[in-house]
């Protein structure tokens, strides 16, 4: 496992961090708009997003294939897929929001309105997206690793990730450290597209304890605001 430096005395100690019980409450979080228009493909789509087709993805995985989207918004990829998959196929989105339209839902599909830092999933999955989703959770790291343990024997799992959001309790960048310590635990990460990867299901720790999160840190790459999330070395 990748070594951890301790932050600095001397640097600068940030202000007052939020659990996630009181992150969930702020405008920052609460965001009605995540992936409220964004479809399966075209411009404003999961294709673009992902680098990928999952329709394309799914239809080779299984006869009967499943998709989980973290913070999924109104789900409208997934009811994409859905009409398009066989009656077979098990989609599930998790958004804290949840959907604002009360459309009937295809069959095969559930969209659960829940936060997904304590939701937990029935099953494993071939598919498991958070299209820029992480950028407003507190425990990111966390959230990966249990991401990581829910996808079935061939899975994929793909989030967007900002390593500029994980810092130390300082202030200072822990994004070297963490990663590196992604990287040793079995991910990939894109750096021109954000994109961190995972393939199948491994029971992944990481050397971090997490701290607290600011939901005033401003805007990441995407241009929107954004939480940045604190940890310190786990061994500090």
């Amino acid at each position: 496992m990748p070594s951890t430096s301790l932050p600095s005395p001397s640097a600068r100690a940030v202000g007052r961090l939020l659990s996630d019980d009181a992150l969930q409450a702020s405008t920052v979080v609460a965001n009605n708009t995540m992936n409220r228009e964004r479809g399966l493909s075209g411009v404003n789509s999961y294709t673009r997003e992902l680098g990928f087709d999952p329709l394309t993805h799914l239809s080779a995985c299984a006869t009967s294939p499943s998709w989980l989207d973290l913070c999924s918004g109104e789900g409208r990829a997934l009811r994409e897929a859905a009409a398009r998959l066989p009656a077979s196929a098990v989609l599930t989105g998790v958004d804290l929001v949840g959907p604002l339209a009360s459309a009937p839902l295809p069959p095969g599909l559930e969209l659960v309105t829940a936060s997904v830092t304590g939701w937990e999933a029935p099953r494993a999955y071939d598919l498991i997206t958070c299209v820029h989703g992480l950028h407003y959770l507190g425990d990111q790291l966390r959230m990966l690793t249990r991401a990581a343990s829910w996808l079935a024997p061939d899975g994929l799992l793909v989030a967007h990730f900002d390593p500029d959001s994980v810092r130390w309790t300082d202030g200072r960048s822990a994004s070297r450290p963490v990663l590196a310590a992604l990287r040793a635990a079995g991910f990939a990460y894109e750096p021109r597209h954000h994109r961190l990867t995972h393939h199948g299901p491994q029971p992944v720790r990481l050397p971090f304890r997490y701290a607290g999160a600011d939901p005033g840190a401003g805007p990441n790459y995407t241009g929107q605001p954004a939480v940045a999330s604190y940890y310190t070395p786990e061994h500090a």
